[in-house]
């Protein structure tokens, strides 16, 4: 059982986390036809908004309140109210989803009321879905502000009703990237179930070129999704972080769920396919019998590679109990962990100690590691130290193709098992023939075969 030790110092020297309303904006964008706001300053979402074009590299729909100096001493409902009728006006989005801020939440704005004065102000907005979730930056990290989100959307967007058989939801975590979704939706639809994944970003931040121009979010999970998830005979919630979502779902709508802490792993995807076979009622399908045998065997030869190295990981703690539990069940030894916020599964981590910190902890306990595991921002750190960098979370704008990463599954995880066995290989010392060169002999066994040679002559 790891130890979690939260670092208390005056700033983070290299932060590691991002604040909880960046997690919700891009928990909105899973939704289709839906328009991100955040309640705060220009400032707020420009910051966001260059945040996700460079991880995606995707034009990003996203909106503010524009809060300034007077308006939030005043309290913020005049501009709620104009920022919802011009998104209404120019965008005609199915959803308009808000994210409070620092900003806002020291004042204290009370926009759960103002949506309601709304309403009965303007009847024209009816049709549209508001959603309003309260994330504070100045508490919580990225994982915090996506968990709030997708609990409040359930919780005002789903509706109870008779169950239709065979349909199940997926509540999906923050660390599962696009192309995971991918995966998971290829995986259950498998078993002849149709999956509702929520938040779906593999149909919004997937990297297509649409056929038409859209002001809001184009693919993701559907209004009518939604309001059909109350419906859904189950629940399979991906991460730690979506348990409150899950427990919303079925206080609200009595939808029964599981969670499972990752779909990276032998143990865990073994665990999905036989829920997913007995939720269908068939056996799993020979791909993946056949998948699961071939990460057998990649297990059985990454190990050489893998096993006794020292890794260094950063990141949220559903991404960092993923990776971490894989690299520890192929010999690794975790020696230094840093997260982003407390989580009930960080005890269950196979490491000594868990801190909650930036990346300067981070590199303080990186020396002498074999791998570094963390976002984009680690690349530094990682030049210092002289160590393999594997970039997995959020952001990752030093590469193309963090949408398509893929980790979940029998073939994503071969897959990663066999990226950091080539790391490793690739970082091994090739022997030259100067390493077979025999040192000078020095002293008196010198002079023994010197005196030897002149006599011989």
């Amino acid at each position: 059982m790891a130890i979690v030790t939260h670092i208390k110092k005056s700033c983070a020297v290299n932060p590691l986390k991002m604040s909880q309303p960046i997690g919700a904006a891009l928990a909105f964008t899973g939704l289709d036809n839906c328009m991100p706001t955040l309640h705060g300053s220009q400032g707020c979402t420009a910051f966001g908004l260059v945040l996700f074009v460079r991880h995606f590299k995707e034009a990003v729909p996203m909106q503010t309140t524009a809060m300034n100096e007077a308006t939030t001493i005043m309290g913020g409902y005049d501009n709620v109210e104009q920022a919802i009728l011009n998104i209404h006006k120019r965008a005609k989005p199915a959803i308009i989803a808000i994210a409070s801020t620092g900003l806002t939440e020291t004042k204290g704005d009370d926009v759960d009321g103002y949506l309601t004065l709304i309403r009965k102000k303007h009847p024209e907005l009816d049709e549209v879905a508001l959603v309003y979730v309260s994330t504070p930056d100045y508490v919580g990290a990225f994982q915090d502000g996506w968990a709030r989100a997708v609990a409040k959307i359930v919780k005002v967007l789903a509706v109870p009703g008779p169950t239709v058989a065979g349909q199940i939801n997926v509540l999906a975590g923050s660390h599962l990237t696009p192309g995971d979704l991918e995966e998971v939706r290829e995986l259950v639809e498998a078993f002849g179930l149709k999956p509702i994944i929520l938040p779906d970003l593999s149909g919004s931040m997937d990297g297509h070129i649409p056929d038409n121009f859209s002001p809001t979010t184009l693919g993701g999970t559907t209004l009518a999704e939604l309001r059909a998830s109350g419906t859904s005979e189950f629940t399979l919630a991906i991460g730690e972080q979506m348990r409150e979502a899950a427990q919303t779902l079925q206080d609200t709508c009595g939808v029964p769920f599981e969670v499972l802490e990752s779909l990276t792993g032998l143990e865990t995807n073994d665990r999905l396919m036989s829920l997913l076979a007995e939720k269908s009622g068939r056996p799993a399908p020979n791909k993946y019998r056949r998948q699961r045998s071939q990460l057998m065997d990649a297990m059985l030869d990454a190990h050489f590679f893998i096993g006794g190295k020292k890794i260094a990981i950063g990141a949220e703690p559903d991404l960092l109990l993923a990776v971490g539990k894989l690299f520890a069940g192929m010999g690794a030894e975790l020696t230094a962990v840093v997260t982003t916020t407390q989580s009930p599964v960080l005890e269950g981590l196979p490491a000594a100690e868990v801190l909650i910190g930036d990346l300067e902890d981070l590199e303080q306990r990186a020396q002498g590691c074999d791998l570094l595991v963390t976002h984009s921002h680690g690349r530094q750190m990682a030049e210092r130290l002289k160590l393999p960098f594997l970039r997995m979370g959020i952001p990752m704008f030093d590469r193309l193709g963090a949408a398509h990463q893929v980790t979940v599954g029998y073939r994503g995880t071969r897959n990663l098992i066999f990226e950091v066995a080539n790391m490793f290989m690739a970082a091994a010392h090739e022997p030259q023939p100067d390493d077979w060169r025999q040192p000078a002999a020095t002293g008196a066994g010198a002079e023994c075969e010197s005196c030897t040679s002149a006599a011989a002559h």
